[in-house]
């Protein structure tokens, strides 16, 4: 009997529940959810301003569907996308996708760079210190020494033993007059000896012998390298005929090559240290000796030549060395590092990132490479955070989404110009400054208005503040991309002047010409 109840309870709360969830699910269709309830909201659409075709971005289609540039679909751009970039041009990246190109940042530094420059050459012969070797007569070689091309020989060392028949006609002759008595005639026939080319000291001894000398021999009237020998046993030679070359080797000349770009700085005299191998620990001193006129088509470089003392002849031709260029002091610059910089062609590029993800291409101008880091002579301040790897990754999503494009026919768009000047009057939107001259874009000191690249920017600043500031220009706008206070500056130039710009108008003041700033447009 008991059982039979208990089923029977167990029966009617079964029917009890199911009616209580059939009447929930009728309440909950009536009444969906709200927020307040836990249940997520539906995202709002996304609104699409048009298609395009990520490899032709500039051509815009109303509707989606098929490229008739390339076999893909149209991609859409959203208005957010447009926001987001309205307020600076440049290419927004995921955190994940940096972290997936592996991008690396870089902070431009202002320090003391110095103008040495670190390069590698070739040790080779001085081609100053050369002899060369001669027959004076005609005649025929009777003897050659033991030598051979790339021996070392001392100065007078002998060479080649020739015999002269002209000369030995010669001497017979002056030793027959001498006999005679005649001093005049004995002088005429000596100086004939000398006209014949006959050395002075062979001459002296003919006169002190009085026996006539048939074989001469020839010796090397410096010492040095046997560069080249052209005489052997038998031979028959002619005046003026070239025996032997022979190569000083007291100083050996540095054959290095420099891009033309550093070389521009190097002037003959300028001091070189140098390292070879094969004098480990050993510092050599020398002197640029010349800066060829001449740059080499393939490689665009100039060859330098560096003079340097070769005691006890250590230096051999065919050496390698590092050699250091001293150049005038150091002085302060904006540097990079090297590899940060995408080198066009036409131009040079850096890409900046101005918030997290966000990056825009900046032109900057270039100086001299010293070690892995170059010197940015404008374009980019110091603090400034730049790619220095992935970039080039950056720049083809940049090329993808037109970014270049947009920004090229601005000109000066990617320029930055440092200045200085006073706060006339400042907000978060805007600053007025009485700023000096700009001779990058023609400028003269006047007074007006600029735009803030970061609100953050305008904080401890008040009017009557000496700062000194860069900016850059996008379209009509003038963007202060870094500021700092300056009370050590000179005194600005008055905040009134005929080029001044009122800040509250602009536009209505007719006494500057605005051409300058905006590329000519009114």
């Amino acid at each position: 009997m008991t059982t039979t109840k208990t089923i029977a309870a167990a029966t009617v709360l079964l029917a009890l529940g199911g009616a209580a969830g059939w009447g929930l699910s009728l309440w909950l269709g009536a009444h969906p959810q709200s927020p307040v309830t836990g249940a997520a909201a539906p995202a709002a659409e996304r609104t699409v301003l048009y298609w395009y075709d990520p490899m032709v971005p500039t051509q815009r289609f109303d509707k989606p569907g098929k490229s008739p540039f390339m076999d893909m679909d149209l991609v859409p751009r959203y208005a957010d996308e447009d926001a987001a970039k309205a307020g600076a041009p440049g290419v927004r990246i995921s955190p994940q996708a940096v972290h997936a190109l592996g991008v690396r940042l870089a902070t431009a530094e202002r320090r003391a760079i110095g103008s040495a420059i670190e390069t590698v050459a070739t040790v080779q012969l001085n081609e100053r210190d050369v002899s060369i070797v001669q027959a004076r007569a005609a005649g025929f070689v009777e003897r050659v020494y033991g030598r051979a091309p790339g021996d070392v020989v001392a100065a007078g060392a002998a060479l080649v033993d020739l015999f002269h028949p002209e000369w030995l006609a010669a001497q017979h002759e002056f030793l027959a007059v001498r006999a005679t008595g005649d001093a005049g005639l004995a002088a005429a026939t000596k100086q004939r000896l000398v006209l014949l080319g006959m050395p002075a000291a062979l001459i002296e001894r003919v006169a002190a012998g009085g026996q006539p000398v048939a074989v001469t021999t020839v010796t090397a009237p410096t010492g040095g390298l046997i560069s080249e020998l052209m005489v052997r046993t038998g031979m028959t030679v002619e005046a003026g005929m070239t025996l032997a070359r022979i190569n000083g080797l007291g100083t050996a000349w540095l054959e290095a090559a420099l891009p033309e770009f550093q070389a521009a700085g190097i002037a003959p005299g300028q001091v070189a240290l140098a390292r070879v191998a094969a004098l480990p620990g050993e510092t050599l001193r020398g002197k640029v000796a010349a800066v060829l006129p001449e740059i080499n088509a393939e490689t665009r470089t100039l060859r330098l030549r560096i003079e340097l003392p070769n005691p006890g002849q250590r230096l051999r031709a065919g050496m390698f060395a590092q050699v250091t260029l001293q150049g005038p002091a150091a002085a302060d610059a904006v540097v990079l590092p090297a590899e940060a910089v995408i080198r066009t062609g036409r131009r040079a590029l850096v890409y900046v990132q101005d918030a997290p993800g966000r990056f825009r291409p900046v032109e900057v101008e270039l100086g001299p490479e010293v070690g892995h880091q170059v010197v940015i002579r404008s374009g980019i301040a110091a603090g400034q955070q730049v790619v220095a790897s992935g970039q080039f990754l950056i720049d083809s999503e940049a090329s993808l989404q037109g970014v270049l494009a947009r920004a090229a026919p601005v000109a000066g768009a990617a320029m930055e110009y440092p200045t200085t000047g006073v706060v006339v009057e400042l907000d978060q939107d805007s600053i007025t400054l009485d700023h000096a001259p700009v001779p990058a874009l023609k400028w003269p000191a006047m007074t007006m208005p600029f735009q803030w690249a970061r609100p953050d920017l305008a904080q401890g600043l008040k009017p009557g503040d000496r700062v000194e500031f860069s900016f850059r220009q996008e379209g009509d706008e003038h963007i202060v991309t870094r500021i700092q206070r300056a009370n050590a500056l000179p005194a600005a130039p008055p905040a009134v002047s005929p080029t001044s710009i009122p800040a509250s108008k602009p536009a209505a003041t007719p006494a500057v010409d605005h051409s300058a700033h905006t590329g000519g447009k009114p």
